[in-house]
């Protein structure tokens, strides 16, 4: 195995724009085929010399694999959910890595109230297996279910299928009952797949940019060559996405940029199947909407309702609108859920979720502003709230929560009572007690005075908050994109080691509303560093940690933000886990060949511009490695990956290579069966956070002690 790092041949390759050339010489690592014979090589290069020097450690990585593992529950169903006569559900094995999707008939059609539940048993109807992965999977290195849809009737189930990791799909439908296949598979579709009654699908294409650019209707039995394209968006900054309303009487196509929305509508019911507008497109202002009654409810942003307002049309006069609650500058509308008498609407308020429901009056009569809603209360400092699948002829709203150290759990709430009851928390096994550990929200100043929350988690037993304990900080900032404080199984192999772990909620992000956003992009978007650079420092001044023991972690986008503060203050950290990461920006986005380039020019900016070029160049982490000393830093990658291509870390990791100035460990694991949310199956996806973690404790010097 190789003991000496790789060094990738350098191949000088002028980059001119604005009249400055950069010399690339690390160009060459970019090969769309993904089968360029020196590349592989180089990779599997770099693959052998990171095994090589964590093999004196791999017992340690399998002890923390068994260890989260260990707190799974193999063997678990998740709560059922009620469509038509059957209750649906997903179901994990012991030793799969794979779901298996069942379901059951519901034996009467009695009200459905927070308590119903499926029954179990001799006497319960017969569970049948609808679909296993499991079985699906098998001769695949990587398989992802993208939808799995079942008909209004229920005698079919329309799923889509990758078995690459690229997020192209091919659709299959199959007999709910026999699992025969029915018609042919649709080819390079989305993840976004509808039905549109029993005989016809709505799906969504690609182009050759890997850009959702195409809605199409496919009727069961014919070929696709035949479908009808409903829509074709072809300015490349606008994708395509697909919706079914809540009442499932409309299905909503969205075309979307980073800064503006609009909306098709079409009528399930009607014979002739046809697209049409419901918002129209204008610069600036983004909506989302569904449907009840007679009415389309619409949320809709502008620059002056940065926070969103909430509207509702009627469907027959969509130019008249009643505004249902008001844009607020401390509150933002996130989403809305409709029912047959209520809405639920979750918002965001001081970086923290909530939800609140409100009656509605009976279909047809009047709508106006929503008053007396009901806040749905939570107890902890900082946590994470999802919708689940609810029913829209009926009372009981679904969620999902969980905070850092609160295990996922659903509730079903009563929006007439106020009831609510747990349906299921999830078991974590291995001697997991919540009351051992602490959840706190802090504020950290940023350098223009703004105050930055940080989320936190830590056993109380093993801490000191002197100074002395390690911690690792994670961060994001980018596309409005909010890092709750979820729960998650796998980091209690640190905190059980006494890591103090924190989340940065930075701007660029979602967290504290629209402005939060919009400070932390474009010519702004060096405030998502400097933010998470102010929280390292408040989290050492308040003793939760010190720069010797400081491990920092970010993926994608959050990648790019681990390099950018990488090069900036190599000092403040010890190690550095830059998961699939962005940081080849001012390249990629001076190349509108590359999959999705031109969509991100409004969050990034777009270098053809000289301003946006200089203020890139100036950040963009392959053009700001510096001949300094860097901390230990683990970099990864996925072959396959959409988003970001492999050849982004490679380069970022071969010109570290070639100038730090230090002896600390810089390993770049490439995963060949992978895409951008790393492989599939649940076990192996737990084997990579393990694999980081033991590179943490290796570089921290705590792996006698693990």
């Amino acid at each position: 195995m190789a003991s000496m790092p790789p060094v990738a041949r350098k191949v000088p390759h002028e980059l001119a724009e604005h009249g400055d050339v950069r010399v690339d010489c690390y160009y060459w690592l970019r090969d769309y085929s993904r089968s360029d014979p020196a590349v592989l090589a180089h990779l599997r290069a770099e693959n052998d010399y990171t095994a090589a020097l964590m093999s004196d450690v791999k017992h340690i990585e399998d002890e923390i694999f068994a260890e989260i593992r260990g707190r799974i529950k193999e063997d678990d169903t998740d709560v059922p959910v009620r469509r038509g006569q059957y209750y649906y559900y997903e179901r994990t094995l012991s030793g799969k890595e794979y779901v298996q999707h069942c379901r059951r008939l519901v034996p009467t059609d009695g009200h459905i109230t927070v308590f119903d539940a499926m029954p179990v048993g001799l006497d319960a109807p017969d569970e049948h297996i609808v679909l296993d992965e499991n079985v699906k999977s098998e001769g695949h290195d990587y398989y992802s279910i993208g939808a799995f849809k079942v008909s209004p009737s229920g005698r079919l189930v329309a799923y889509g299928e990758d078995t690459n990791g690229d997020e192209a799909y091919t659709l299959y439908v199959i007999d709910a009952e026999s699992g025969e296949y029915v018609g042919q598979p649709l080819k390079g579709v989305t993840s976004d797949i509808e039905w549109a009654g029993d005989d016809y699908l709505v799906y969504i294409t690609m182009d050759s940019l890997h850009r959702p650019d195409k809605v199409c209707l496919h009727k069961l039995g014919s070929d696709q060559s035949n479908d009808m394209c409903l829509y074709h968006e072809k300015d490349d900054i606008f994708s395509l996405g697909l919706q079914a309303s809540e009442s499932k009487q409309y299905l909503f196509v969205r075309s979307e940029s980073k800064s503006t929305s609009f909306i098709f509508h079409l009528d399930i019911s009607k014979q002739n199947k046809q697209l049409e507008v419901l918002t129209p497109r204008l610069y600036g202002i983004d909506t989302a909407a569904s449907h009840r009654g007679n009415h389309f409810y619409i949320k809709r942003r502008s620059e002056d309702f940065y926070n969103s307002e909430l509207v509702a049309c009627p469907s027959n006069n969509v130019a008249e609108a009643t505004v249902l609650l008001s844009h607020r500058e401390s509150v933002k509308i996130q989403d809305f859920q409709l029912f047959e008498n209520h809405i639920a609407v979750y918002e965001c308020e001081n970086g923290l979720p909530k939800i609140t429901v409100y009656g509605l009056p009976a279909s047809g009569e009047a709508l106006g502003k929503l008053q007396g809603g009901r806040e749905i209360d939570f107890v902890d400092p900082a946590y994470a709230v999802e919708p689940e699948e609810s029913q829209f002829h009926s009372s009981i709203i679904r969620f999902h929560y969980s905070s850092l150290k609160t295990p996922p759990s659903v509730f079903d709430y009563d929006m007439d009572s106020g009831v609510s009851v747990l349906k299921k928390i999830n078991t974590v096994l291995g001697g997991f007690d919540s009351s051992n550990y602490v959840s706190e929200r802090k504020w950290a100043a940023a350098s223009d005075g703004t105050q930055i929350p940080i989320s936190i988690i830590y056993r109380k037993d093993l801490v000191q908050l002197d100074g002395s304990d390690p911690m690792l900080l994670s961060g994001f900032g980018s596309y409005e994109i909010c890092i709750d404080p979820s729960f998650s199984g796998s980091i209690f192999s640190l905190v059980d080691r006494g890591f103090v772990h924190a989340i940065a909620h930075v701007r660029g992000g979602g967290e504290m509303g629209r402005k939060w956003y919009e400070d932390g992009k474009l010519l702004k978007k060096k405030n998502t560093f400097t933010d998470f650079i102010a929280c390292a420092e408040h989290l050492m001044k308040s003793k939760y940690c010190s720069k010797e023991k400081l491990c920092i972690s970010g993926k994608s986008a959050g990648g790019l933000l681990m390099g950018a503060v990488l090069n900036m203050r190599p000092d403040l950290f010890k190690a550095a886990i830059v998961g699939v990461p962005f940081v080849d920006a001012l390249t990629t986005m001076l190349d509108p060949t590359i999959p999705l380039t031109t969509a991100e020019w409004e969050e990034w900016g777009d270098p053809r511009e000289e301003e946006y070029y200089y203020y890139m160049k100036s950040y963009s982490p392959v053009d700001n490695v510096k001949a300094q000393e860097y901390p230990h830093i683990l970099v990864t990658a996925g072959l396959n990956d959409p988003c970001v291509m492999y050849s982004e870390p490679a380069k970022f990791v071969a010109k570290l290579r070639e100038l730090k100035r230090d002896d600390n460990l810089l390993l770049f694991k490439c995963e060949v069966g992978a895409g951008h949310n790393s492989k599939s199956g649940r076990f192996e996806k737990l084997r990579e956070d393990a694999f980081s973690y033991t590179c943490l404790l290796k570089a921290l010097g705590m792996t006698n002690t693990a």
